[in-house]
């Protein structure tokens, strides 16, 4: 596992990575109250099936940040979908297999 960081859209995302960089892409999204470490067991098996494991903390949770004071806070799925995207932007990922939860979101 490695933790890493990226400027993406709106945000300075921290996120983990598992598995080789060349590896198929896959995402893990966390859902409310949680964090990466829901992913803690799951991404290892994913890496070592040949995925590169992403797996961010969301706006509002740990240590991804946003650049402005003045953006707007949303946890709007909108939002955390233009988040996603922006992520996919800044690493290079064209298309990935998504994975996620939420309580009732």
């Amino acid at each position: 596992m490695r933790q890493k960081r990226v400027i993406a859209g709106v945000l300075d995302i921290t996120y983990r990575e598992y598995g080789p960089n060349d590896g198929w892409p896959c995402i893990l999204s966390h859902g409310f109250p949680y964090d990466v470490h829901a992913y803690a067991e799951a991404a290892p098996l994913l890496a070592d099936a040949g995925a590169r494991v992403t797996v961010p903390w969301l706006r509002g949770y740990g240590p991804t940040r946003f650049l402005s004071a003045d953006t707007p806070r949303s946890g709007e799925q909108a939002a955390l979908a233009a988040d996603l995207l922006a992520l996919m932007d800044a690493l290079n990922i064209e298309r990935a297999t998504l994975g996620g939860y939420d309580w009732g979101g």
